[in-house]
Parts: structure tokens; sequence; C-alpha cells
């Protein structure tokens, strides 16, 4: 108990740490999708996926999370799956929870796929006021049918369209224009993205990096690491110092030169055995 997970003689990894089979986390149309539209492997992808979940939920089993549902009180409405898609409210007018359901809709077979269509799929009451989809249901019962869509196929599919129109789409359209393709650096703008927006306001993404200056990859993701450094315990992105040990995770991994996320099992584990707060 509390010691970093890289200690057990029993988790240590085997040759050069290399997991059984990432592969196995994702459907074989998700796979294919992702290694299509970003150019990384099951293996890459889940590498992300663990440094993502560690700070949103202090766990590497992300596929654990596709069901995950809470209000956080973070007034952006309830927090959904495996990036935490939101609903919205108060400190969310753009909200991804609504192209989430719209997706299910899809993924189920729908012929004209719409927002209602996905919520009703969920067994879910609600609809949209404005930008934010306001749940009529309590959270013990909206929360209990999103937990029901764990092992759903087409709520998984669903997840990961979002995901990349929302987040991943434009996180390695910014990492390809300036030249770069790496994993790290897609995972790292992921990251950025889903958890202070892609773009819009100066904490977002597309904020961040516009005060990174330029320069080579190491260069530059350096910069934005220590730019994003700045901002990422505020306007409660995450609970400090939660915040500053997330981009510690991608500039240490940066920092140990660990930039295409393969055979990186040993320093991912290493990378996320920091305390959450």
């Amino acid at each position: 108990m509390g010691q970093p997970w890289t200690v057990g003689a029993r988790c240590a990894p085997t040759g050069r740490g290399k997991a059984a089979n990432p592969d196995a986390n994702f459907s074989p149309s998700t796979l294919k999708f992702l290694k299509a539209n970003t150019g990384l492997d099951g293996e890459q992808w889940n590498n992300i996926m663990k440094l993502v979940n560690k700070p949103e939920q202090d766990s590497l089993d992300w596929p654990k999370f596709y069901g995950y549902c809470e209000d956080i009180d973070d007034e952006r409405g309830f927090t959904i799956g495996i990036f935490g898609a939101t609903t919205g409210g108060p400190r969310d007018q753009g909200p991804d929870g609504p192209t989430l359901f719209k997706e299910f809709d899809a993924a189920s077979g729908a012929g004209n796929p719409s927002i209602a269509g996905g919520l009703t799929r969920a067994g879910v009451r609600g609809g949209m006021q404005g930008p934010v989809l306001k749940i009529s249901d309590s959270e013990k019962v909206f929360c209990g049918k999103i937990a029901a869509l764990q092992n759903n196929a087409a709520w998984r599919e669903a997840m990961w369209q979002t995901f990349y129109k929302v987040y991943i789409q434009y996180s390695v359209q910014q990492a390809r224009q300036r030249g770069f393709g790496s994993a790290l650096t897609i995972g790292s703008f992921v990251d950025t993205a889903l958890n202070q927006g892609a773009s819009g306001g100066s904490d977002t993404l597309q904020g961040l990096l516009s005060r990174s200056g330029g320069g080579d990859e190491k260069t530059f993701m350096t910069r934005f690491h220590a730019e994003r450094s700045k901002v990422v315990d505020t306007n409660e992105y995450n609970q400090p110092p939660n915040g500053k040990n997330r981009v510690k995770q991608w500039s240490g991994l940066l920092s140990q030169g660990e930039t295409d996320l393969k055979d990186a099992d040993a320093a991912v584990l290493k990378a996320t055995s920091w305390k959450m707060k």
C-alpha cells in the first residue's frame, strides 16, 4: 500500500515491458479507425489512455470506465465515460455529451441519428436546453443507465467516435501541421484538449499552442508542458496539485525519450505512480 507499482517483483514487466496484448482493449473496428486516422496502433493508444485515466480516475485500467458516470460538482453537469464527456452546465456551454448520445444512436443503427434517439436507447429522460443537455432523471437513475452500457458495443463505438471528433482529430491535426507525429505529442495534446478544451479560450489546447513558440518537437513540447503547468490546476480543471502531476507524466516521458510509447510499460507505470490528492 502506498508504494509505486514498479516496486513489487511480481509486477515487474517482462522483456522490455510489453503488455500481453493491448489490442484486446479495443474493438477491431476502433483499432482500424484509430490506426487509419492517427497513425498510432493499439499499444500506443493503450498507453495514452493509461496516462489520461490516471489523473481522471486514479487507475490505469481505463477500459473499465465506458460506463463511468458522476456529477463531480464542477458545474459541467454529469461526467461520463473514458474521456469524461459532459452534459454541460455554467462552466461548460459547449458540452460533448450531446454528440455522444447522437453517436450512440448512429452506432446502434439509426438511419437519421439524433440526441433524442440516443437518450431513448439509453433509457434516459432529458433533452437540450440551449447548448446544455438537461437530464431529467436523478443522478442515481441516470448513472445507473450509463453503467449498464459499460459492455455495450455500440456505446463503446460511440465513445470513440465522439472522442475522435471532439478531441483526437483536432489534436492530430495540430501535431501534424507542426511536423510532429509521435504518440507522446499526440497523447499530450489529446490529454490537454479533453481536460481544458480543444479550442476557443486561452487555456485550451489551441490557446496553449499559440504560446508555445516554435522549434523542433522536443523544444516545442518542453515549452508547451511549461505553459500548460501554469493553468492546469486553475478553473477546476484539476484539484491541485494533481494537474501539475498530470503534466509531469508527459514531460517526464519526453525527457526520457519515450516518445513512441512502444515497449513503454515500465516507463508508463513509473510516470503514473504519483499520489492523487
